[in-house]
């Protein structure tokens, strides 16, 4: 009987997750609602426990901003991944802080173990829920490596979309 009475719901459980104003009781202003805030709130699914979930329509910020990296490098929050190769550090120079990864080999890189890392970066590797900031010359390369981190299995990655250039533009203004 429970199943037939959830079954006779599954057609209007779609038009209620996109309609608040339909079931006011799972709605907050300016979210949307997975169905397990209908759940919740139903008599057939009352012992369940499933909880309220909801997200925004907005996508999670994947880019950091000159201010934020700023306050990121100050507190050591966040290691810094700078993906451009060896010689353009050398030849334009570099985030302090970061750590030189090239873009070829940060799928490799982050698969390593910590003390391999250690050795060929100088640096501890990040864990995989470590925030991690990526950076390259334009912001071009560091968005590619982000998400190589992402289909790795790392959940808390940003980039810089300045990159080097944004940072020294930055810096002569400060």
């Amino acid at each position: 009987m429970t199943l037939r009475r959830c079954w006779k719901l599954s057609g209007v459980v779609p038009r209620l997750l996109w309609n608040p104003a339909v079931f006011p009781a799972a709605s907050v202003a300016g979210k949307r609602h997975s169905l397990s805030a209908f759940a919740n709130t139903h008599s057939c699914y009352k012992t369940t426990g499933l909880l309220l979930r909801s997200w925004s329509s907005g996508a999670p910020s994947i880019e950091v901003s000159y201010d934020r990296l700023k306050q990121l490098l100050a507190g050591r929050k966040s290691v810094v991944i700078d993906v451009r190769e060896p010689w353009e550090l050398r030849e334009y120079g570099f985030i302090p802080g970061s750590v030189n990864v090239p873009l070829g080999q940060v799928s490799a890189a982050l698969q390593l173990g910590p003390e391999e890392f250690r050795e060929k970066y100088g640096a501890e590797l990040p864990q995989q829920t470590d925030n991690i900031v990526f950076s390259c010359l334009a912001g071009i390369r560091s968005k590619t490596a982000l998400e190589t981190a992402v289909s790795l299995g790392y959940k808390d990655v940003q980039h810089y979309p300045g990159g080097w250039q944004g940072w020294v533009e930055n810096e002569k203004h400060n």
